[in-house]
């Protein structure tokens, strides 16, 4: 009788535990879902795809950040992976002189079809696995969160610029040396010209948002668990 007790209660347990998994990754699914909706409402706005005179500056990386800050890596990949969709489509929609290097369907042979994917989607679903991980590596080392929230955003923000444009430039030179209508020579002075230009200003904006926007939800995620 009381080896039938124990059994029992050990199976309790596990039904409860097995809910309580179950409502969680409910939560998370739920919760990813709604970030990817912000990320696809922002990408669709002036203010999540700002128009320069050659690329589109943007902001829609900053739900992807914050993604993988609450929810954890995957949720950050899976947010970036909707962020470079929508960056795709944007650049099929409404091309600039850049935008062969985000859509397939504007590349010029078969390489550049797998070029115009890793730019425009691999390198944005990059964003949420190193805010992700980064994320978790300084919450482990204690960093406070004032630090660590725009440290996060900072180094998340970078990332995207760092692959597109190293990615631009390692993979399609030549194609963008053309469209600016100089010799492949100075293509790297280029791509570091936009990455200070635009990268670095991108990079400050998103460690201030992030910063702030995050602490907000890290607060209200605790008091959910609570």
């Amino acid at each position: 009788m009381t080896e039938m007790t124990r059994n029992t209660s050990v199976m309790s347990r596990n039904v409860r535990g097995g809910a309580a998994s179950g409502r969680k990754d409910t939560r998370w699914m739920v919760s990813t879902a709604l970030m990817a909706a912000i990320v696809i409402l922002l990408a669709n706005t002036p203010l999540g795809m700002i128009q320069l005179p050659v690329i589109k500056a943007t902001t829609v990386h900053i739900p992807v950040i914050l993604g993988a800050i609450v929810l954890g890596p995957l949720s950050g990949a899976i947010l970036g992976c909707v962020f470079g969709f929508c960056s795709m489509i944007s650049n099929t929609m409404a091309p600039t002189l850049l935008s062969f290097a985000f859509s397939p369907f504007l590349a010029a042979d078969l390489a550049g079809v797998f070029k115009a994917v890793w730019i425009s989607v691999g390198c944005r679903i990059m964003i949420g696995v190193v805010a992700g991980w980064l994320w978790i590596l300084l919450k482990k080392m204690k960093v406070n969160s004032w630090i660590a929230l725009p440290v996060t955003g900072f180094i998340g923000s970078m990332t995207n610029t760092v692959l597109v444009m190293g990615s631009i430039y390692l993979l399609l030179a030549r194609q963008y040396a053309e469209v600016k209508e100089v010799a492949v020579s100075a293509v790297f002075g280029l791509v570091m010209g936009t990455v200070t230009a635009s990268g670095i200003p991108e990079a400050i904006a998103a460690a201030v948002l992030v910063a702030a926007i995050g602490k907000a939800l890290l607060a209200f995620v605790n008091r959910q668990r609570r």
